[in-house]
C-alpha cells in the first residue's frame, strides 16, 4: 500500500480507475497496464481502429535561447545530440537521442521546432536526469522550462484521423512528424502527427485540467478505446521501436542500436556541423567502419515467446554465445512470437539461424527484418 501512495498520478488517474484499468507502478507513476478488454484485444483494436493512451508521465520541456532566436537554441541542443536540429523547419518534429562521452545513449527523445523555441519530449524514467543534463549544459545560453501542468495523450491507429477530425477538421492536412497548435474543445493543444505504435496517429499535449474532458470526448467516438501499457509495449515491439532501458541504454551506441538513421548528414563526417556532440569520435568511427554487434529483429520458430535477457547462441547445444534478447513477447498482428536483441555483427544478417536459451532449452530463432508489421504513417 505504501508503494502505491508514493507513486505519482497523471491527470487521467481517476478516469483510468473509472474505466476499470488494472494499475501498475511504471517509472514512478501509477499507470494502467490494461483495461477489461485485455492486452490482446486492445492491441488489435489499435491496429484496426483507434486507441487512446495516457503518456502524461513523459517529460515535456521548452528550450528557449536567451537571444530569442530558435537557431541559437537548436545549435545549443546540438551540443548534446547527434541530430540536425538547425535544419528542422518550424512546425516539424524529429527523433533524437542524448549521447554520453563514451558514445552510449542517455535517452531517446522527440524535438520540435515551435518557431521561437524548441519543444522536447523525454521518457518518464529518464525525465529528471534529462532535465538536469540540459540545465547543466545549456543554462548559459538557454532557459529550460519544464511543463508540469500538461498531460500527454497518444491517439493511435488507422481511425485516429477520423476520431480527432471530429474536433478539428484540419488534422487531415497534417503529415507524419508535422506539429500544430490547434484548438480542441476550445483549448489550445500542441498536436504532433506521430506516435510509438507503428500506426498513423497523434500525440496531444493538453493543459492538465482539460485532459480528462478531452479524453472522454475522444473515447465517446465508437472507433476509440482506452489502451494500456501492455498493448503499447506489444505494438512498439511489432513496429521494431526501441524501449529505452531495454533495447538501448548507456551501454549501446546509436549505430549498435540500429538507430543511426536518426543522425542526419549535417552531423556526420563531411557534414556542415560534423561531430560536436558527446561520443562523436566513437559514433563517427562506427558509422564509417561498423560495429562488433547490432540490434536485430528475431522471429522465434514455434509458439513459445522468447523474453528479454534470454541468451542467444550460434549452435543448438548452447556453446557459442553470440548475443542477447532485449525485448520479446507475442505479436498479435504478427500472429506469433517476436523479439529484438543484440547479436555479433557477423550473425546479424536476415535469415541467420540462432538459438535462444529458454528454461534450459535452446529454441530456434531466425534473424528477421524490422519492423514485423508495415507501418501506416501518413507521409
Amino acid at each position: 500500500m505504501d508503494d502505491h501512495l508514493a507513486l505519482k498520478h497523471t491527470p487521467l488517474y481517476d478516469l483510468h480507475l473509472s474505466l476499470g484499468a488494472r494499475m501498475v507502478p511504471f517509472a514512478g507513476y501509477d499507470m494502467p497496464v490494461q483495461y477489461p478488454a485485455g492486452v490482446l484485444k486492445e492491441h488489435l483494436h489499435t491496429r484496426a481502429n483507434a486507441g487512446l493512451f495516457d503518456v502524461s508521465h513523459m517529460g515535456q520541456v521548452l528550450v528557449r535561447a536567451k537571444s530569442g532566436k530558435v537557431e541559437d537554441a537548436a545549435l545549443a541542443l546540438e551540443s548534446l545530440v547527434p541530430v540536425d536540429i538547425l535544419g528542422l523547419k518550424e512546425g516539424r518534429q524529429r527523433y533524437g537521442f542524448f549521447t554520453n562521452e563514451d558514445g552510449g545513449i542517455l535517452d531517446d527523445l522527440m524535438i520540435t521546432n515551435r518557431g521561437d523555441h524548441l519543444f522536447v519530449v523525454v521518457n518518464a524514467a529518464c525525465k529528471d536526469a534529462d532535465i538536469a543534463h540540459m540545465r547543466a549544459h545549456l543554462a548559459e545560453s538557454c532557459t529550460i522550462e519544464v511543463l508540469e501542468d500538461r498531460a500527454l495523450l497518444a491517439l493511435q491507429g488507422p481511425r485516429a484521423e477520423a476520431v480527432l477530425g471530429e474536433l478539428w477538421a484540419g488534422v487531415s492536412g497534417m503529415k507524419f512528424m508535422d506539429v500544430r497548435e490547434i484548438p480542441l474543445l476550445d483549448t489550445l493543444c500542441i498536436v504532433s502527427r506521430s506516435g510509438y505504435s507503428g500506426e498513423d496517429g497523434f500525440e496531444i499535449s493538453v493543459p492538465a485540467d482539460k485532459a480528462e474532458a478531452l479524453a472522454k470526448v475522444l473515447l465517446d467516438h465508437p472507433d476509440c478505446q482506452p489502451i494500456g501499457l501492455g498493448a503499447r509495449d506489444s505494438l512498439r515491439l511489432e513496429a521494431g521501436l526501441c524501449l529505452y532501458g531495454n533495447d538501448i541504454d548507456t551501454t549501446t551506441s546509436p549505430v549498435e542500436g540500429a538507430i543511426e538513421w536518426g543522425i542526419q548528414k549535417a552531423r556526420r563526417a563531411g557534414g556542415d556541423r560534423e561531430g560536436g556532440f558527446p561520443g562523436a569520435s566513437r559514433i563517427l568511427a562506427e558509422l564509417a567502419n561498423g560495429t562488433s554487434r547490432r540490434r536485430v529483429g528475431l522471429k522465434p520458430e514455434g509458439k513459445a515467446p522468447v523474453r528479454g535477457h534470454s541468451k542467444l547462441f550460434a549452435d543448438a547445444e548452447g556453446t557459442i554465445e553470440v548475443g542477447e534478447v532485449t525485448s520479446g513477447g507475442f505479436g498479435p498482428t504478427a500472429e506469433g512470437p517476436v523479439a529484438m536483441g543484440y547479436v555479433r555483427a557477423h550473425h546479424a544478417n536476415v535469415g541467420t539461424q540462432l538459438f535462444a536459451e529458454v528454461r534450459g532449452k535452446y529454441l530456434p530463432v531466425a534473424v528477421a527484418a524490422l519492423p514485423f508489421i508495415t507501418p501506416t504513417y501518413k507521409r
